[in-house]
């Protein structure tokens, strides 16, 4: 009996998964292959970017009861000739200097065959994830490979961080299911989340706390 609840939990799952990508416009969802095992989640296909691979990965990630998502989804960019190199970096490096909370002169990147790369140091976590969410979209990447450090002024302020932590998640998600343990420059979260956009509030938050370098998330996603 069981075997068969979990079957058809992941046939639900995939249906839903399916409709969410068809009603995100950034798609194409007829180039992409859902499959689902225990409630994880493995996108295959092709996307012409790795804006739309992680638009999907998004999309799969919002449908209730899914655990994990795999992404095994290649990037093949428009036959058509595209930006080259040195235009994505310079594109990226632009779209760095515009954001007004990335420290863009100490960061560096670097494309080879559509394949970005950031290098550099950061006060702030927020700053790392703002700096790749600013050359994410951008036309041309295949991928990103995010090498750039954390390193805050001065160090955190440990039983107080731990507390303006817990404080700053109920505010925004209540936090009751969610712990927050303070090791020298770390932070490690655990509990069980909602959903993956729980899950990734609350990492923004984590990221937001000052004189944290490192964030383990523990965190499982649950109903």
């Amino acid at each position: 009996m069981t075997e068969v609840v979990d079957v058809r939990d992941d046939q639900r799952i995939q249906r839903d998964v399916l409709a969410e990508l068809a009603w995100d416009a950034q798609l194409q969802p007829n180039e992409i292959g859902v499959t689902v095992d225990q409630g994880v989640v493995t996108l295959t296909g092709f996307v012409d970017g790795a804006a739309r691979g992680w638009a999907a990965t998004r999309s799969a990630q919002r449908v209730r009861g899914v655990r994990a998502v795999a992404d095994e989804m290649e990037v093949r960019l428009p036959g058509t000739p595209g930006r080259t190199d040195a235009e994505v970096a310079i594109a990226a490096t632009r779209a760095l200097e515009w954001d007004s909370f990335v420290p863009d002169e100490r960061l560096d990147v670097t494309v080879a065959n559509g394949w970005l790369m950031l290098r550099g140091e950061v006060e702030f976590g927020w700053q790392r994830r703002a700096a790749e969410g600013e050359v994410r979209r951008l036309d041309g990447v295949r991928g990103i490979t995010n090498l750039i450090e954390v390193r805050p002024p001065a160090p955190p302020a440990g039983e107080q961080l731990r507390r303006d932590v817990q404080r700053a998640l109920r505010r925004t998600l209540g936090g009751e299911r969610v712990t927050v343990e303070v090791d020298g420059d770390t932070l490690v979260l655990a509990g069980v989340v909602r959903s993956w956009w729980e899950r990734d509030q609350v990492e923004r938050v984590a990221w937001s706390a000052p004189g944290v370098r490192v964030v383990h998330d523990q965190l499982l996603v649950g109903g």
